[in-house]
């Protein structure tokens, strides 16, 4: 495929073995090819170590998880995008209970808003990270319809395109629909079942190369996510990036 984005790894796939050997790990993340890497927040050892690293192993940074930057958060969340040099971070999660009604997605969309406009004054754009609970239909609307109309334009989107299939709606449409608003796209795989283990990337259900072919002049990167698997994460990690590379679908450093 022409026009391949670089492939980079959310790290949070290896939260628990980056606890117990931070350096160890990443090295072994830079070996397999990968071009950069997403953190995840409070990186073991402290995201400024953990930026060095990184720029010892020339794995660029892609762009950060960070809490929703309120009050409370504000601080945290420019520190992080300071420590990696970033000028866009991603609000990973909101709680399920946020996206039960309509009237709860347009507060949503406000705080997002109103966040980003904070955000911004920093010189931080600010995107939005989705589960499963995002895209459904309320009242006869899909919630992406009602977030794509709120959000002020400044605010992107980074699509989880496995969540998005499991929440029941079309991922290849889905990111038509959201377009250049979705720089950034998680790819991951599996059964589809909420209650399953993932894949490696390519070894489940997910219309992958349809995926990347739909955001081939939209996404900016295609970032691997496994949330958990069954048997060796590293190795699925490894098994992802191979069959993203060798069918031509992203562009990785070996």
């Amino acid at each position: 495929m022409s026009n391949m984005k670089p492939v980079a790894l959310q790290l949070y796939s290896l939260r628990d073995a980056l606890e117990k050997d931070f350096e160890g790990i990443v090295r072994r993340v830079a070996a397999m090819g990968y071009v950069g890497v997403e953190p995840y927040g409070g990186m073991p050892g402290g995201s400024r170590n953990a930026a060095d690293l990184f720029q010892e192993l020339k794995l660029e940074v892609c762009n950060s998880h960070v809490p929703f930057p309120d009050e409370a958060n504000l601080d945290s969340a420019l520190a992080e995008a300071e420590a990696f040099d970033l000028s866009r971070v991603v609000v990973a999660y909101m709680p399920e209970t946020e996206f039960a009604t309509l009237d709860a997605v347009k507060g949503v969309c406000e705080r997002l808003n109103r966040a980003s406009e904070t955000m911004r004054a920093n010189q931080v754009q600010l995107g939005y990270h989705n589960h499963w609970w995002e895209y459904k239909e309320l009242e006869g609307q899909a919630t992406l319809d009602v977030m794509l109309s709120e959000l002020d334009d400044e605010v992107f989107l980074e699509i989880d395109t496995y969540w998005v299939q499991v929440g029941g709606l079309d991922a290849v449409e889905v990111v038509k629909q959201a377009g250049q608003r979705a720089p950034l796209i998680h790819l991951k795989d599996g059964s589809l079942s909420l209650d399953d283990n993932m894949t490696a990337v390519g070894a489940g259900k997910m219309p992958v190369p349809a995926i990347v072919e739909a955001t081939a002049e939209t996404a900016e990167w295609h970032i691997v996510e496994i949330d958990r698997c069954d048997g060796d994460m590293l190795q699925a990690l490894h098994d992802s990036y191979r069959y993203l590379t060798s069918n031509n679908l992203v562009r990785g450093r070996v």
